[in-house]
């Protein structure tokens, strides 16, 4: 059987200029095809687009739903090297225990003086 990965991307808003093309609706759709034409040639094959909703803070304490315009693209995740597999881990590895371990500690001391203010005398 065959897994998929999936990419989701925001959907443009607004066409770009290009040369030769007029009009709004022109540049809407040349610029839609040039972002499904980008994600192709990286081995993505467009699905579909989707409007979700979207929880968001209005000012301190109240919140409401804006409705977002993505593009789901899917690729088989059989094609895929083993290092493409697994997404790098950014925040450190976990340890066995539990612990998340920081992968710069090393060059935190030197990097928390760099960026202190100078003493005071």
């Amino acid at each position: 059987m065959t897994t998929y990965e999936y990419r989701v991307i925001p959907a443009p808003t607004k066409g770009r200029k290009a040369q030769g093309v007029k009009g709004a609706e022109a540049r809407f759709a040349h610029t839609l095809q040039d972002v499904m034409n980008e994600q192709a040639a990286e081995g993505w094959e467009y699905q579909r687009s989707d409007i979700l909703p979207s929880e968001e803070r209005q000012g301190l304490t109240s919140s409401h739903t804006v409705y977002r315009s993505v593009l789901v693209f899917r690729r088989a995740a059989d094609d895929l090297d083993e290092s493409e597999k697994t997404a790098p881990n950014t925040e450190g590895e976990i340890e066995e225990n539990g612990d998340l371990s920081e992968p710069y500690k090393e060059n935190a001391d030197e990097s928390a003086a760099e960026n202190s203010p100078p003493e005071r005398p």
